[in-house]
């Protein structure tokens, strides 16, 4: 939610079946967004995703017919099953929230997310995403296993009526805009804003980090704090805000060197290094 809110696209990450496509069918219900989904596969094409121009003979001329980038909430389920070359069609209406097709340039609606779904690479059928598409991608989350309670409740609660059914509307989408354009006015610090700074750098400096974070993250985790202030109630962000943020906004743009692979050292265990080494400013105190 606060990566919808701070406008950003989400990449989940996760083994096939925790629920990955339900998480996103169920945030398109409930703010009642346009939605699309795209089954990724290595036959999909970019036009697929971009659109198309068809000949109609009786009118005599060529009619763009839409892709399914032309929504406001795009699932793009696999998305690293498919050719390097289709995963790249997304990448300008992603930043730029326009579709570039046979010279013409249309705008998608707004607002436009886009929640792709990733199994592990190295899995049957899976490729790498391109280190450009990746960096698009304002937040990348694992969901994991459900703990015993959870799925104990998962499986006691099926029934003939499937669980997407009983999602209700709790927000239309003029108002999920109203609340992204809030976003913008609540205040950070001078000192905070270099404390996000810091951190991302620091991931440019670390010994066990081959390439660290690009400038686009530092933005990306300037945009999360603010939603997380503003999600909290409050008008103005914490240096907690951004700490909270920074491992979810730089997790997969960091790329680990071999001194990394040969100590066993993970990409948490590195973020929360980070976390603890980055001198973090204390309210009301003066930048250093």
């Amino acid at each position: 939610m606060l990566a919808f809110l701070a406008d950003g696209h989400i990449l989940l990450e996760d083994i096939p079946g925790v629920g990955k496509t339900t998480l996103a069918l169920a945030f398109s219900r409930v703010m009642e967004l346009d939605y699309k989904r795209v089954q990724f596969t290595p036959d999909v094409m970019p036009s697929d995703l971009t659109g198309f121009s068809i000949y109609r003979r009786e009118e005599e001329r060529f009619v763009y017919q839409p892709g399914s980038v032309f929504c406001n909430l795009l699932l793009a389920d696999e998305i690293n099953r498919a050719s390097p070359k289709t995963q790249s069609a997304l990448l300008e209406v992603m930043e730029e929230c326009k579709c570039t097709v046979e010279g013409v340039t249309r705008e998608v609606p707004s607002p436009f997310l886009v929640i792709a779904t990733q199994n592990p690479p190295g899995s049957a059928g899976m490729q790498y995403l391109p280190e450009a598409q990746v960096d698009r991608f304002m937040v990348a989350i694992t969901l994991g296993y459900p703990d015993f309670e959870s799925e104990l409740s998962m499986a006691m609660s099926v029934s003939r009526m499937g669980r997407l059914e009983q999602v209700k509307k709790v927000l239309d989408r003029n108002t999920f805009m109203k609340m992204q354009d809030e976003i913008h006015d609540v205040y950070m610090k001078k000192e905070v804003y270099g404390y996000a700074l810091k951190l991302v750098t620091a991931t440019r400096e670390n010994p066990y980090i081959e390439r660290g974070a690009s400038p686009r993250a530092t933005i990306a985790l300037v945009k999360m704090a603010k939603a997380s202030a503003w999600l909290e109630g409050r008008d103005f962000v914490t240096p907690n805000d951004v700490s909270g943020q920074f491992p979810y906004v730089v997790s997969h743009r960091i790329i680990l060197n071999a001194a990394a692979r040969m100590e066993s050292m993970s990409r948490e265990q590195i973020i929360t290094k980070i976390t603890q080494q980055v001198h973090k400013p204390a309210l009301g105190e003066k930048g250093r």
